[in-house]
């Protein structure tokens, strides 16, 4: 199995790229997640395969991320999903967005990408959302992309998620208190509870 491929970039399209490696030219189908991170053309570059076989064909898969490789295999563990649907999925919404819609249950944005419909949808949530660990839920849902810079926040956020609250929820209790430079993270998450 190759599990990664180094060399030079030949060429690149959306979805495709061409890997010059000790004079061979190997293409790879690529989600535009990992498109977007490939060097120009001519430039080194190295790119994590997955080697997808069947009975009629080979076809090499690659990743800029481990993360990415690892949502790309799970979804090719759900049945009725097959490489093509899992790369539109990667290519629709970036792993972390994935995940969140997994552990939240959020049919309608995985439907929302382009081959996945409401029954692929609930089959992917139904087999998948289980294989995430408790770390790995909280940090994907704490996501402090849009909580300001202040970690207490975050970590507040994070403590509210833990007690069963949804992510959205939770961030917006905790944006809704007022800091001061000597307010605790405790303090946050009694007045996100209490509402003062």
């Amino acid at each position: 199995m190759i599990t990664f491929l180094e060399g030079l970039l030949e060429e690149k399209q959306p979805g495709r790229a061409v890997i010059n490696t000790g004079g061979v030219g190997y293409e790879v189908l690529v989600p535009l997640s990992s498109f977007d991170r490939l060097p120009p053309e001519g430039a080194k570059t190295r790119i994590l395969i997955y080697h997808h076989i069947t009975e009629v064909s080979q076809v090499l898969f690659g990743f800029a991320t481990e993360d990415e490789r690892r949502m790309f295999t799970l979804l090719l563990g759900v049945s009725g999903v097959g490489p093509k649907i899992a790369v539109s999925a990667l290519s629709g919404l970036s792993v972390r967005e994935l995940k969140t819609a997994l552990i939240e249950s959020d049919v309608k944005r995985l439907s929302s990408i382009s081959g996945i419909g409401k029954k692929t949808a609930e089959r992917i949530i139904v087999e998948l959302r289980d294989k995430f660990s408790a770390g790995e839920a909280l940090e994907t849902l704490a996501g402090s992309d849009d909580l300001p810079g202040d970690s207490r926040l975050r970590d507040a956020a994070l403590a509210l998620i833990s007690l069963g609250y949804k992510q959205d929820d939770a961030r917006k209790m905790v944006k809704a208190i007022k800091l001061e430079p000597s307010t605790s993270v405790e303090e946050i998450i009694r007045g996100a509870l209490t509402g003062k």
